[in-house]
């Protein structure tokens, strides 16, 4: 039975310049998909998949996203006093200790944000997950990647089939036997132009990795963009651990860009009784 995975880290330092201006004085992680916030919705993915520890890899500026899950005194205050159910603001509410920040000064790439949580993680594994990627799905998309790291250890990665015309936008598996919806990680390639992609299975906004990822990502090599990557990072632990990478059953709306933006709004709100009724008849007098 592998070491359990307790602790989730949240790369939340990004500028978020796909989204501009939206997201010149406020985290792209707190913009809200129908009545939450991105970051409530991988908090929650991560609560439901066994997560303890909550470590936010937050830069300047991002001050919200910690705020948003402490206490809010006088909210509270006036919506006891008037009778309103506090039923609501649960799920915003972090546990004692639940949720741990550290701080990224400078933009370096990913491999760097999930670096710097090192010393909060220290040997244990760990989950990470980027809340722009929206996963939907019953149970969660970490939920059944953790099914799955039970049965196979090692890491683990979500990956989805990308149109080979844009490889060069996510990490990409060599892939070797398939069985029960888990694919064995040969190599993987930062971005690959698509004629140089060894597929077209890519790497998608969750990881189960292993501590040992935090010694490779200590050498700071840089590579595609000029960033510290954790795909460089997570390749050289093949042949040396398991390596999996994992079909999960989830709908993924890239929430980094305006388009993937509108649509989680449009989908998760025609999925929202008290909404759906309105967007369809919207729909029906525009269509």
């Amino acid at each position: 039975m592998p070491k359990p995975v307790k602790y989730a880290v949240f790369p939340v330092a990004g500028l978020g310049t796909r989204l501009l201006p939206a997201t010149k004085t406020m985290p792209k992680e707190m913009l809200t998909i129908v009545d939450r916030p991105l970051i409530q919705y991988a908090v929650d993915e991560a609560r439901e998949a066994g997560i303890e520890r909550l470590v936010f890899v937050t830069g300047r500026g991002k001050a919200s996203l910690v705020d948003y899950f402490d206490m809010a005194y006088e909210l509270e205050r006036t919506m006891e006093e008037r009778g309103k159910s506090m039923a609501p603001l649960a799920p915003s509410r972090a546990g004692f200790g639940e949720l741990l920040t550290v701080r990224q000064q400078e933009p370096l790439g990913l491999g760097h944000a999930v670096w710097c949580a090192r010393h909060i993680t220290g040997d244990e594994p760990f989950a990470v997950l980027l809340p722009d990627d929206l996963m939907v799905g019953k149970p969660g998309a970490l939920k059944q990647m953790v099914d799955a790291y039970e049965k196979l250890g090692g890491n683990i990665v979500c990956a989805q089939d990308v149109p080979r015309e844009k490889t060069s936008s996510y990490g990409i598996v060599d892939p070797g036997a398939s069985r029960d919806g888990a694919t064995e990680v040969k190599g993987m390639v930062e971005k690959p132009a698509p004629a140089d992609a060894p597929s077209t299975l890519g790497i998608v906004g969750r990881y189960i990795l292993q501590p040992e990822v935090m010694d490779e990502l200590s050498a700071h090599e840089t590579g595609a963009g000029g960033e510290i990557q954790l795909t460089d990072a997570m390749a050289k632990l093949i042949g040396r651990q398991p390596f999996h990478a994992v079909a999960v059953d989830a709908v993924r709306h890239d929430c980094g860009d305006k388009a993937g933006f509108a649509l989680a709004n449009l989908a998760l709100g025609m999925a929202d009784p008290d909404v759906a009724p309105k967007l369809k008849e919207w729909l029906g007098s525009n269509g």
